[in-house]
């Protein structure tokens, strides 16, 4: 019998997932799979819960949670010899990877594209502050998902993050920054930096074609204009222009990006360290179950090893 560990965040977005367990469970079992189940208690518990389901040589992780529970599970598989098929079952508040990849948080949704199997292997990003999979990012806005309060995203979900971007609206910073990367050198102050490998971040279309398994990311970078910032901000998340005076785009395997900033990375909607980043790209690491009808848009590569 095939073997499935499913990995479940009990606190994430409106906590109701648990609710839905013995659902999920009947699905499972009635494929084939041998069930199970496994609570995080703490901040990272996922990343060696993941680690132990890597070691059992499981057929298939299923992860339920928001981003940052994605990825822990995700920095727990990053250097085992052997990675099983991961699904995703999207419970959190924003859920960003799950936009992207065109997967419902209707659990009956999500659970039915687990069950058609689709896999492709996406790429994963190393850095200095360890392993993220689809966006690392500092200064304005950044830290939202995790200053913002818990219990306020309960009850009236993405809404909490916007009333808390509002509150940041008027403390914008400048940050001293220069950029190594495959094309060359950029230096500059900028209020934005945001190294990305997903079509959306914290809800909105900052990349609009990303390739997921080409091994590079996609940089955007906001540049500093007094009195302009937020108006910059504006016009590209919301009408996604794909070109913008005072941003700048391009493409990299590598990159080493030194800053003067104290403030702490934001990486896949949690937070992380301070200080410069050094960043490389493994291509085609974690075999994910996604929506087939995007493959097309975002997997331009076939897997190879």
């Amino acid at each position: 019998m095939k073997k499935c560990i499913i990995i479940y965040n009990p606190v994430s977005g409106k906590k109701k997932f648990s609710d839905e367990l013995p659902y999920v469970v009947e699905r499972f079992r009635n494929a084939g799979y041998e069930v199970n189940i496994q609570e995080t208690k703490r901040t990272k518990d996922a990343i060696n819960l993941s680690k132990k389901a890597a070691e059992k040589k499981v057929d298939l992780l299923v992860v339920s949670g928001g981003d940052g529970t994605l990825h822990e599970c995700i920095n727990g598989l990053a250097d085992c010899a052997y990675v099983p098929k991961v699904g995703y079952i999207p419970s959190g508040t924003a859920c960003d990877i799950a936009g992207t990849l065109k997967i419902s948080k209707n659990v009956q949704k999500a659970v039915d594209i687990i069950l058609e199997d689709h896999v492709e292997y996406i790429d994963l990003v190393k850095s200095n502050h360890g392993y993220f999979m689809y966006v690392t990012a500092i200064g304005t806005y950044v830290d939202i998902s995790y200053v913002t309060d818990s219990k306020l995203k309960k009850y009236i979900g993405y809404l909490a993050y916007i009333l808390t971007g509002i509150k940041e609206f008027f403390t914008i910073p400048m940050i001293k920054t220069k950029i190594e990367h495959d094309g060359g050198v950029i230096k500059g102050y900028f209020s934005l930096i945001m190294v990305v490998n997903s079509k959306k971040v914290a809800g909105f279309n900052i990349v609009q074609k990303p390739i997921l398994n080409d091994g590079k990311v996609d940089v955007v970078l906001y540049r500093y204009i007094p009195l302009l910032n937020n108006l910059l901000y504006f016009i590209s998340f919301v009408l996604s222009p794909t070109f913008l005076p005072g941003v700048k785009r391009f493409r990299s395997s590598k990159l080493r990006i030194t800053i003067d900033h104290h403030h702490k990375w934001n990486t896949d909607g949690e937070e992380s360290n301070a200080g410069n980043l050094n960043i490389e790209v493994k291509k085609q690491v974690i075999p994910l179950i996604i929506n087939k009808k995007i493959k097309r848009k975002y997997f331009k590569e076939e897997y190879r090893r």
